[in-house]
């Protein structure tokens, strides 16, 4: 049987960069290599597109960058193409054929809808939620509206453009304060994994976590402290997605931030989650409910906070959660039945149902 061609995108220009490529290590390393053959696209920081062939090692520490073969390479948006234009070391360009894409990019330009667009444009198959779920899962604000049209239980909250804080913070802080009391977290409504979401204890810290957030994005979302137990379930599947066993994070930090995510090996998961099974199961109902909700298709790592009195609170949606050797997706799918080559194997797959579904 002819092996399809899947094009791994990896790094971009995003907070999460240095995530992604640890991720696409794994992924890479991961794939059946019996059923397809694997072409490497890394994305550097500054945004320059490379088709990259040398060893899968150099990815996670950023060598990859420097090595003497690459060329630059992008996805041409013209579906006649069907894959990506090379630009050849004399100048010339050449063309490549590709089945599918699996774009294991985490953040801004990669789980925001951006590149969902490109492959949509392309006509290729492409692992993962389609451009509408993708930006509305990546703007925490716009879930929050979604979620709460929905029903689904989350933490209170209350949003404000940082343009109109600039004008007016006296405004936007009475709003906060009169909402609920600190402790309160400050968001950027678009940065992944933790990136510029403070604790503020009060008024002081609110003002830096405003500074500190809007360094990110230019909306600017504020929720209430929820205390319980911070529970995260992997669903999968397009049109009849099915949710895993709960797992549970006990950051090493005081909430579960972007070094706690990555680099805190103190950070300790328990699967399954410390809940009885009840809550499980409503869990599970609920991250299928979510995910459905915001038209997700591929895969998504739905989080929660699970209180003492049994309340089930959805915290976010992340379409593109990390594979890194500590993430909780692959864990939790594990946990589940669906051992690392199955998982991959079966998100290409789904990759190109949803293509045959829309066409």
């Amino acid at each position: 049987m002819e092996k399809k061609r899947i094009a791994v995108i990896f790094g971009g220009k995003s907070s999460e960069h240095e995530v992604s490529r640890v991720s696409a290590t794994y992924v890479i390393e991961t794939i059946p290599k019996d059923k397809y053959e694997i072409i490497m696209i890394g994305i550097t920081k500054k945004g320059r597109w490379l088709l990259y062939t040398g060893p899968v090692s150099d990815i996670a520490d950023g060598s990859w960058e420097s090595h003497p073969d690459n060329r630059t390479a992008f996805i041409a948006p013209a579906p006649s193409v069907h894959g990506m234009v090379i630009i050849e070391k004399d100048g010339s360009a050449a063309t490549m054929k590709l089945d599918a894409v699996f774009p294991v990019l985490h953040g801004k330009n990669g789980e925001d809808g951006t590149i969902q667009g490109l492959l949509e444009m392309s006509s290729l198959p492409y692992v993962g939620c389609g451009v509408l779920a993708s930006a509305g899962c990546m703007d925490k604000i716009v879930t929050n509206i979604m979620l709460e049209h929905a029903g689904i239980d989350q933490a209170k909250f209350v949003w404000f453009r940082s343009c109109d804080y600039d004008k007016d913070p006296d405004a936007c802080i009475a709003m906060a304060e009169g909402s609920f009391g600190y402790p309160m977290f400050v968001k950027p409504a678009n940065a992944g994994s933790s990136v510029g979401i403070t604790k503020a204890h009060d008024r002081s810290e609110f003002i830096k976590a405003v500074e500190t957030a809007a360094k990110e994005d230019t909306r600017i979302l504020v929720e209430e402290t929820i205390v319980g137990k911070e529970v995260e379930c992997a669903v999968i599947g397009n049109n009849e997605p099915t949710a895993s066993v709960p797992g549970q994070i006990t950051p090493a930090a005081e909430f579960y931030d972007y070094d706690a995510k990555y680099n805190n090996a103190d950070s300790r998961l328990f699967i399954p989650a410390l809940i009885d099974e009840e809550l499980a199961e409503k869990v599970k109902e609920t991250a299928v409910k979510a995910y459905k909700t915001l038209s997700c298709t591929g895969l998504s790592r739905v989080d929660f906070f699970v209180t003492d009195e049994g309340r089930i609170l959805l915290n976010e949606i992340n379409t593109l959660p990390g594979f890194t050797s500590i993430s909780m997706y692959p864990k939790l799918m594990a946990a589940s039945g669906k051992d690392g080559a199955s998982l991959i194997e079966e998100l290409i797959e789904l990759a190109f149902e949803r293509a045959d579904d829309n066409v």
